[in-house]
């Protein structure tokens, strides 16, 4: 098994430093105490395949995979899937792939629907108790008999049921005798208890689907509150690690586990991971996916591992990310640039440089030598002297970008304009002289000259310039189609709401800008789904999958501008 602890590897390639954890003291208190013998430390992870894994989930994975992996134990990935009118098989593909590709390997693979004959021998031994009755109750009447926060629950009508009765009635639920919803198995706990969790929870319900595994074979399927503890139990579960909106069914998990006198797995909680201008309901995401407000579960602009996958974040940088969030006990919400931070943190360090020009302006050298040409050999990547070097053409003719020239410049512009010199990155200084205008006055084409002694960058009598500017030989630039991605949500909390507006007003209508006709160093013509890129001046990019070999996609990851880092700066000033 390889795990990886995520805050390990905090330490290794971040700066930050590691969060108190109160899941691992706990751990640490467990293992001291032999609170489970010599047993090994096991943990799950058990996502519903009903969905795509988001960012949220990946601090759950981390979590569980890392400590476990800390205190030299196992962690199962096993699927919860008890409602089959929901879970499909693509979902479970895809949950496998995004917890490998953040960096995890399971001990065991393992699904709820494995355990489906165990937990109904255990809801026969619960009926045989005088501890789970049938009750014929309608949802709605179920409901309106459970109480308030501030009120207690009534008893059903069928809750004093002979134990004869209810084994009767359980047995033909499972045989399908009766229609959905006409029926459910119910713990006869107390209906006065403090915490409408223990008021009677339903423990079974009548659905006569099909499930993706077990098929026909079931019409009654648990719920989560019974399925899960009771999985975690047949696997020995020491820890099961979840977050907080769980605290409150926390006295069920345990009510089950002692009732039945099974493997006494503990259940405890932390803040779930909510980030500004983010949306991690999976409801409103599939809801995103099937009303095409994106282009699927993997869209780049989604929070789906599959999604930030696409658009180029590293598993490295949400590691670090996520063991520089910490754990705790408390709801809040994190600054997305933080999470930003991180990934050009990571990027900086691994991704390759080459020079791209998004709008691009043909520039003319006049009194460059025509049909010259000439290499200059550039680093691949200055943060890493390993990664070699490059030869990057350069000719008479090059494109640079259309905001690096400015025929009236406005004050304080650095850049090119009539008359000023400016260098061009790892070539020459060249100054501006004229323009060609097409028929409406749009400039269609810069006229400059260059000085020869100033080849790689550098002027021999020591005159200094205030702009270096990125470019592409003409003659040898590939085309390419560049999308830029932006945040989905133009709101950071996307759930402020106005009267009469719903989520969709808060949508980012400039989340995605495609350019066609960006001029790109030749070099980037190999480039393969994974790798990643620096454009210099410009950004973080990636290939998006849908390239073919005639038009080259490239997803923006992330800008260059890290305002994490500044905000970092600015509080610790």
């Amino acid at each position: 098994m390889t795990n990886l602890n995520p805050e390990s590897n905090a330490a290794q390639t971040q700066d930050a430093p590691t969060p108190t954890n109160f899941l691992r003291d706990m751990i640490a208190e467990d293992v001291r105490t032999k609170k489970y013998g010599d047993a090994q430390i096991q943990t799950r992870f058990p996502p519903e395949p009903n969905g795509y894994l988001h960012i949220g989930h990946a601090k759950a994975i981390c979590i569980d995979f890392g400590l476990a992996d800390e205190f030299g134990g196992k962690t199962n990935l096993r699927f919860d899937d008890t409602n089959p009118e929901k879970e499909e098989q693509e979902y479970v593909d895809s949950i496998m792939a995004d917890v490998r590709w953040l960096g995890f390997e399971w001990d065991r693979l393992c699904y709820a629907s494995d355990y489906f004959g165990q937990l109904y021998e255990w809801a026969l031994r619960l009926i045989k108790a005088g501890k789970a009755y049938v009750d014929d109750l309608s949802a709605d009447e179920v409901r309106e008999h459970r109480g308030t926060l501030t009120e207690p629950g009534k008893d059903s009508p069928y809750r004093n049921r002979s134990i004869e009765e209810n084994l009767d009635l359980f047995t033909r639920m499972k045989n399908g005798e009766f229609p959905d919803g006409s029926r459910v198995l119910r713990a006869k706990i107390d209906m006065a208890s403090p915490n409408i969790n223990m008021r009677d929870p339903v423990m079974y319900r009548i659905l006569h689907a099909e499930h993706q595994r077990t098929g026909n074979q079931w019409c009654i399927y648990p719920m989560y509150d019974y399925a899960h503890g009771q999985s975690d139990s047949i696997e020995h579960v020491t820890h099961s690690m979840c977050t907080l909106e769980f605290a409150d069914h926390q006295p069920l998990y345990r009510w089950y586990i002692e009732q039945l006198g099974i493997f006494p797995s503990q259940q405890r909680e932390f803040d779930r991971l909510n980030l500004t201008y983010t949306m991690l309901s999976k409801r409103k995401l599939l809801e995103f996916v099937q009303d095409k407000h994106v282009s699927g579960w993997d869209d780049p602009r989604m929070p789906t591992l599959a999604g930030i996958r696409r658009r180029g974040f590293t598993p490295e940088g949400l590691r670090a990310f996520c063991a520089a969030i910490g754990i705790s006990r408390t709801n809040g919400a994190t600054d997305i640039e933080m999470l930003e931070h991180y990934q050009r943190d990571d990027l900086n360090r691994r991704a390759s440089r080459a020079m791209a020009v998004l709008n691009p302006l043909k520039l003319v050298i006049d009194n460059y030598p025509a049909g010259q040409v000439e290499f200059f050999e550039v680093a691949n990547n200055p943060e890493d002297p390993t990664a070699g070097t490059r030869p990057v053409p350069f000719s008479r003719e090059i494109f640079i970008d259309q905001d690096d020239f400015r025929e009236v410049p406005p004050p304080k512009y650095y850049r090119l304009s009539p008359g000023k010199e400016v260098r061009l990155r790892n070539a020459y200084f060249i100054t501006a002289q004229s323009v060609v205008k097409d028929a409406a006055g749009n400039i269609v084409e810069v006229h400059c000259t260059y000085d020869p002694a100033s080849r790689g960058g550098n002027s021999p009598d020591g005159r200094k310039v205030k702009s270096t500017m990125h470019w592409v030989s003409a003659a040898h630039a590939i085309t390419a189609e560049i999308r830029l991605y932006d945040k989905l949500f133009s709101k950071a909390d996307p759930y402020d709401l106005e009267e009469g507006q719903d989520v969709l007003s808060n949508l980012n209508p400039k989340s995605l800008e495609i350019l066609l006709g960006a001029k790109l160093e030749p070099s980037l013509a190999n480039a393969k789904l994974g790798d990643h890129f620096q454009f210099e001046r410009v950004g973080y990019f990636c290939l998006d999958p849908d390239s073919t070999a005639d038009n080259l996609v490239f997803n923006r990851t992330l800008p260059l501008k890290d305002s994490w880092a500044k905000i970092e700066k600015k509080a610790g000033a």
